[in-house]
C-alpha cells in the first residue's frame, strides 16, 4: 500500500510540473519521445520484417504519432502526459525486449 502511495505523488508531483511548464515540456517531450521511438523502431526492424516485428513497429509509431496528435490537438496536459508516460515506456520495454 505504501508504495502505490508513494508512486502516485510522484505521478502527481511529475504532471503539476509538467502542467505548470507545459510550453517547454511539450518541445522537449516531443524530441525525447521520438528519439526514444526511432530507437525501438530501429531495434525492432533489426530483428527482420515478420508479422511480430511488423506489428511491434504499428504500435510504436501509433504511441508516438498519438503524443504527437495529443499536443497539435491541444489535448488536456493530464491526457498528453498519460499518453507520453505510455509511449516512453512503450518505447523503453520494446527496445529492451528487442536487443536480447
Amino acid at each position: 500500500m505504501y508504495q502505490k502511495n508513494k508512486i502516485m505523488k510522484m505521478y502527481q508531483s511529475y504532471l503539476k510540473e509538467y502542467s505548470e511548464g507545459i510550453m517547454g515540456y511539450q518541445a522537449l517531450a516531443i524530441i525525447g519521445q521520438s528519439c526514444l521511438g526511432s530507437v525501438a523502431a530501429m531495434l525492432i526492424l533489426s530483428n527482420g520484417v515478420s508479422f511480430g516485428q511488423m506489428f511491434q513497429l504499428f504500435i510504436i509509431t501509433a504511441l508516438c504519432l498519438s503524443y504527437n496528435g495529443s499536443i497539435f490537438s491541444q489535448q488536456k496536459p493530464k491526457v498528453s502526459f498519460n499518453i507520453l508516460i505510455i509511449s516512453v515506456v512503450a518505447s523503453i520495454l520494446l527496445s529492451i525486449l528487442n536487443s536480447i
